[in-house]
């Protein structure tokens, strides 16, 4: 009778599990991977940032977390259990952090803008000064998709600016084109960080 009554409970335990995890999954993916080229460029302090934040999930959160669901659970009935429902989510949260991170970084090309120091043409890693046909000068930072913070003046080199800047040199004018219409940018200034 014993067995049987575990049997039960083990049987509806990993439903109550299955069905839980795959709700939760199916509407929590990732966002995609897919980047022009297949090319996934990324400055070397960059790289570190992503790495540093997998191993923080991977050392030092997910087994707080692990351990606070552990607690949780066997407190009882994990229904009205907040510390149980709320760890789950967050390790779901963080485990669906970890796999993302593992994947830009496994497809993550590092790129040393340094070796284009002094260079006036523009590649990945450059800091460039254009002005638009109204004068205003604006100055961005091209960086890999992952690192890229616009409130900084960083954007990523798939962004339209970006892609209409690359390979041109300071003096050049390029075409942007928008939704609106093309637009004209000349170049001022391509600066690279010291070697």
């Amino acid at each position: 009778m014993v067995l049987v009554l575990q049997s039960f409970y083990d049987a509806r335990m990993s439903k109550a599990f299955t069905r839980e995890s795959e709700a939760d999954d199916a509407d929590e993916q990732p966002p995609e991977l897919n980047i022009p080229g297949g090319k996934n460029y990324i400055s070397r302090a960059g790289y570190e940032r992503l790495r540093a934040e997998l191993f923080a999930l991977l050392d030092v959160e997910r087994p707080k977390i692990v351990e606070i669901v552990h607690w949780a659970a066997g407190n009882g009935d994990r229904s009205e259990n907040g510390d149980y429902l709320y760890g789950k989510k967050r390790l779901r949260e963080i485990d669906r952090r970890i796999r993302y991170l593992s994947q830009r970084l496994e497809i993550a090309e590092v790129v040393d803008a340094c070796r284009h120091h002094g260079s006036d043409q523009v590649f990945f890693g450059a800091c460039v000064t254009y002005a638009d046909a109204a004068g205003r000068q604006t100055t961005i930072h091209i960086l890999g998709v992952d690192e890229a913070d616009s409130a900084q003046g960083q954007i990523s080199w798939v962004a339209p600016v970006a892609r209409a800047l690359l390979k041109a040199r300071a003096g050049d004018v390029v075409r942007l084109l928008l939704p609106d219409g093309a637009q004209e940018l000349e170049l001022l200034a391509v600066r690279y960080p010291q070697p």
